[in-house]
């Protein structure tokens, strides 16, 4: 089976696969009922239709039927993600690194300049929170309204790829039927991805202040120069375990090789982000 959706059995077989749970195992009437639930019509699934889809899934091994349950395999369970992914935009290990990112550059910024300007411990925490407030709240307002706006386009262009497929359907009844259910299905995907955006942009602005926020927490908490390096290392490590492994992974780049390019980028950030604070570097 590929993702190219030319008639109404192609469409069923993508509706069957993105409406498994976790446990990628249910009964027939409750992948039938869920799948009439949602897209809201109870009369768009005809049994024909959807026992004919079961077949053809089976036949392709992407699930196992027996006489009581419905059961993805682990080919099937793989192109459910893929689908689920590709359809509601779910991957908050995106949102999450951006918070960790966004927060543990400034963090370092504001340990950085506290140490070296020889700041008060009540500045450094007033300092840290109205950073951090600002920088949550831009990669909050960030991530709804552009994430938003990018989605929505994918998803018109989406929609219009996958009606122009259905269009050269000769049965009318079919083509009509095959419409209605593309219609139904990106009327919820629009809903379910505006919900998406708000969490993943709640969890980004969320992840930022919180990993700026501890370093700094700990820096001023414990005595020096034990808090500053307790604090560089707590960095250290969210770099390391979160952002160079995740985009080592994502760019099929060996890690010592994302380890310099992060390194260099934080370093550039800190150097500028203390020039423009007005710090002066003496010998």
């Amino acid at each position: 089976m590929t993702f190219e959706a030319s008639d109404l059995q192609d469409l069923m077989r993508i509706l069957v696969l993105i409406n498994f749970k976790r446990s990628c195992e249910c009964t027939r009437e409750t992948l039938r009922y869920r799948l009439q639930r949602f897209l809201g019509c109870i009369s768009c699934i005809e049994g024909s239709d959807f026992d004919n889809s079961l077949r053809e899934l089976s036949s392709d091994g992407l699930i196992s039927v027996t006489p009581k349950t419905v059961q993805l395999t682990e080919k099937g369970e793989r192109l459910s993600r893929g689908l689920q992914s590709l359809f509601f935009r779910k991957e908050p290990i995106l949102e999450l690194v951006a918070g960790l990112t966004d927060g543990s550059i400034t963090g370092l910024v504001i340990i950085l300049s506290a140490f070296l300007g020889g700041l008060s411990r009540s500045v450094v925490i007033f300092a840290a929170a109205l950073t951090l407030t600002a920088v949550s709240l831009t990669g909050f307002s960030s991530l709804l309204l552009g994430g938003k706006t990018e989605d929505i386009a994918d998803l018109i262009s989406l929609k219009a790829l996958m009606e122009y497929g259905f269009y050269n359907i000769s049965d009318n009844k079919e083509r009509d039927k095959s419409l209605l259910l593309i219609k139904s299905l990106f009327n919820v995907l629009q809903s379910e991805i505006n919900r998406s955006n708000l969490i993943s942009a709640t969890i980004s602005g969320a992840t930022a202040m919180l990993s700026g926020l501890l370093p700094v927490l700990l820096f001023t908490q414990l005595p020096s120069p034990l808090g500053l390096l307790v604090s560089l290392a707590f960095v250290g490590l969210i770099v390391m375990l979160f952002l160079v492994r995740y985009r080592s992974r994502k760019t099929q780049v060996h890690w010592k090789i994302t380890l310099v390019e992060t390194l260099g980028i934080i370093t550039v950030a800190v150097v500028v982000s203390l020039l423009l604070s007005g710090f002066k570097f003496t010998p």
